[in-house]
């Protein structure tokens, strides 16, 4: 290709307001983003400390006035679970897996229905120290876990489900806490992309489908989607911030459909969420210092058999859903 001298000069001057614009050092590129490995790291005998909370919560409100109104009860039915646990990294094999034990420390339990308390449990209540939820508060299970977050398989909690094992309601409360569904699920970082596309640089995102069931209200399916937005890099650290936001998805559209086909009560409601989340990975240290992700759902009926008298709220059913899971960092 042939330039001419104007050709050169105009090009060699837009080099310069570039540089000058960006003050960039060297003047390589002008729009440079930061790159990381977004993963867990482990060492042997390294300890740390997590509170772990999750909430999923159902509920019914009447707002402004209804003639169907006596037939029904407001309030919220639902369980929120707060645990701290230490974990203490065993052993790592040559794939970066760790043996972590998982030792309990605390626990609050809330089971609600129609805002009555069912199972009301704190560790730190003097007056719950014979509930046998207590009987978890220092037990211990292991665990093989992933650098990409996901727990590999339980190792060992028969130790743990023995010491609760019993007939009460919250013997059996335990014992569901201990099993390997629930394990996994409380230990599992999701929010991390999987092993081969965990080099990233700002401004890239990752995605995953989760698939919710909402009971009476049928299921659905949604792609979340993760975005690396900065690495803030305080006290000589880096951090690597991650937010999410969800969107419904057409993925498994057909099985849905099937479920959703016969449902006809969900066609009558109007429905608004949000599904959020934010990822807070110490890239210095491999831990979570922050996450969380939270679903808000909420479906709206006029009552058609109420007549407005005035210019008042419309009767109307609400029924709302709330699911939340987070974990964070405290020693």
């Amino acid at each position: 290709m042939i330039f001419s001298k104007r050709t050169k000069f105009s090009v060699g001057l837009a080099s310069i307001v570039i540089c000058l614009l960006f003050l960039t050092s060297g003047c390589t590129t002008p729009l440079t983003k930061e790159t990381a490995t977004l993963a867990l790291k482990f060492t042997p005998q390294d300890s740390t400390t997590y509170k772990i909370t999750t909430q999923a919560e159902k509920s019914v409100k009447w707002v402004g006035r209804s003639l169907g109104k006596s037939n029904f009860k407001d309030g919220r039915t639902g369980t929120k679970i707060e645990m701290i646990f230490t974990q203490q990294i065993q052993s790592i094999d040559d794939k970066g897996n760790a043996i972590a034990k998982i030792t309990i420390e605390g626990l609050k339990y809330l089971s609600m229905i129609k805002e009555n308390p069912v199972l009301d449990f704190d560790s730190f209540r003097e007056k719950d120290r014979n509930n046998p939820l207590a009987k978890l508060i220092g037990q211990s299970y292991t665990i093989e876990i992933a650098p990409a977050g996901k727990v590999i398989k339980v190792v060992d909690v028969k130790e743990a489900q023995a010491a609760v094992r019993g007939s009460s309601s919250a013997n059996k409360t335990a014992l569901r806490m201990l099993s390997v569904n629930a394990i996994k699920e409380r230990h599992e970082i999701s929010a991390l992309p999987g092993a081969d596309k965990n080099q990233l640089r700002t401004g890239d995102n990752w995605s995953s489908i989760k698939s919710l069931s909402f009971g009476l209200m049928g299921p659905k399916s949604y792609e979340k989607i993760y975005t690396l937005k900065e690495i803030k890099k305080p006290d000589n650290q880096q951090i690597a911030v991650v937010e999410m936001n969800a969107i419904p998805t057409s993925e498994m559209a057909e099985q849905l459909y099937k479920e959703q086909a016969t449902n006809d009560l969900i066609k009558m409601f109007d429905n608004t969420e949000t599904y959020t989340g934010l990822l807070k990975l110490n890239l210095t240290a491999g831990k979570v210092e922050k996450w969380f992700e939270e679903l808000r759902s909420e479906w709206v009926i006029i009552d058609p058999s109420a007549k407005q008298q005035d210019d008042s709220e419309p009767a109307a059913l609400k029924m709302g859903v709330t699911r939340i899971s987070s974990l964070e960092k405290i020693d």
